[in-house]
């Protein structure tokens, strides 16, 4: 017997621990699902919407696949439709709801089948369709029909749940598009042998991961959004660690995730279901308006050391006065100094050179910026001669930020590479 149709009672039937929806523990009874169900802290069961689509009567049409276990009929597909069949024949217990659950016979026609059969048409049912998450169905595939683990499946259990805990994450595009074999080596991780190795260490790559987190969540990359510009979304200081440390060795960090990487801005339950207005991301540029690419030489060397130095800066802001940007500004007028000589100029011809050619380059959110902070043609020589001379003068840290995005796009044009 491969299939067939029988009528089993209700009462009778068994609802499966395993559902990939929302597995549970074997030894877990109906009334331990039913309850699961209910509360649905993770809204993947949405039984009220179910019951409202199911309208005024049960469909005989859509059949529950059964596989009988040890005599006992366990429902492998259809789980939702019978956690309401037994609340509306009482048959579990369940506090006071607003669910209106429509007419269900005590007896009902059954899909009975072998268990390779009903994992079969629970895969071609679910797995393709959205109504399991990526996750759900790479578990599937690996527990019940056993293939190897994927990417997606053996970077969450290796990072112990970075994708789990993270909604977010948890989507077809991270899968297919981010979280892959090479998109991870972008980052500088790889996954072997169910281990996660790095050329990393640890405080770096929760960097890293952190700020693709916020990336993936504030859709600055998405299938709409900058797709497949992995690591051009990603913060400066991110992609500087991940070139800093590119001829590293992979290695194990045994301890990893202790401290769970998690997206505050996630809810869950219920609550997850309720949409909420998302924070906007912010705006404000990158310190040079991008990481640049220069020919090599003292120009490259001093950009490199001072973005170095600024990463530094964002990341241990708490240990240094409001003044030290201060210091960051004086730098880039050395830098100004140093890329001005290379061309045998001095640095008011350099900008009068390059800085309208530079100008048309940024976006226009970044000529906003540097329009609110009056960094203009007229005024960047002034700036950068004050810099040099009176920190007290400098405490804007947006100007500031403004003046090394219209000099990255200076150098990029003078010294960036053909």
């Amino acid at each position: 017997m491969e299939q067939n149709i029988q009528n089993i009672k209700i009462a009778d039937l068994v609802l499966w621990t395993e559902n990939p929806r929302d597995p549970i523990s074997s030894e877990a009874k109906d009334q331990d699902i039913v309850k699961r169900a209910i509360m649905d802290e993770d809204a993947k069961w949405n039984l009220k919407k179910l019951a409202k689509e199911m309208g005024e009567y049960y469909d005989f049409s859509e059949l529950p696949t059964v596989v009988f276990i040890d005599t006992k009929p366990v429902v492998y597909d259809g789980n939702r439709r019978m956690v309401l069949a037994k609340i509306k024949h009482h048959l579990v217990s369940v506090p006071e709801n607003d669910i209106v659950i429509p007419e269900i016979p005590d007896v009902i026609p059954c899909n009975v089948c072998s268990e390779n059969i009903a994992l079969q048409n629970v895969y071609r049912k679910h797995a393709e369709s959205g109504s399991w998450d990526p996750l759900e169905r790479d578990i599937f595939v690996h527990k019940f029909m056993h293939k190897e683990k994927s990417i997606f499946l053996a970077f969450d259990e290796a990072t112990h749940g970075f994708i789990s805990n993270n909604k977010i994450m948890n989507q077809r595009f991270v899968r297919d598009e981010i979280l892959t074999s090479s998109g991870l080596k972008l980052l500088g991780i790889s996954v072997e042998n169910s281990q996660l190795q790095t050329t990393h260490n640890e405080e770096e790559l929760k960097t890293i991961l952190q700020d693709l987190l916020e990336k993936i969540r504030t859709k600055e990359i998405s299938t709409r959004n900058r797709r497949g510009k992995i690591l051009e979304v990603l913060d400066v200081r991110s992609r500087e660690l991940i070139d800093k440390n590119k001829n590293n060795q992979y290695h194990v960090i045994p301890t990893f995730m202790d401290g769970k990487i998690k997206d505050n801005n996630e809810t869950n339950g219920k609550e997850a279901s309720q949409k909420r207005t998302p924070r906007v991301a912010s705006t404000k540029p990158l310190f040079f308006g991008k990481v640049l690419s220069l020919k090599k030489g003292d120009v490259n060397n001093l950009y490199r050391d001072i973005s170095e130095m600024h990463a530094y800066y964002i990341a241990n802001k708490p240990h240094f006065s409001d003044s030290f940007h201060s210091i960051i500004r004086m730098a880039l007028r050395l830098l100004c100094e140093a890329a001005s000589n290379e061309l045998g100029l001095s640095i008011d011809d350099y900008i009068k050179k390059y800085y309208s050619l530079a100008k048309k380059k940024l976006s226009q959110d970044e000529k906003t910026f540097l329009q609110t902070n009056n960094v203009t043609d007229n005024t960047l020589v002034q700036l950068l001669h004050i810099g040099a001379h009176d920190y007290t003068a400098t405490r804007s840290y947006d100007q500031t930020l403004g003046i090394s995005i219209i000099l990255g796009a200076m150098l990029s044009i003078s010294h960036g590479k053909d």
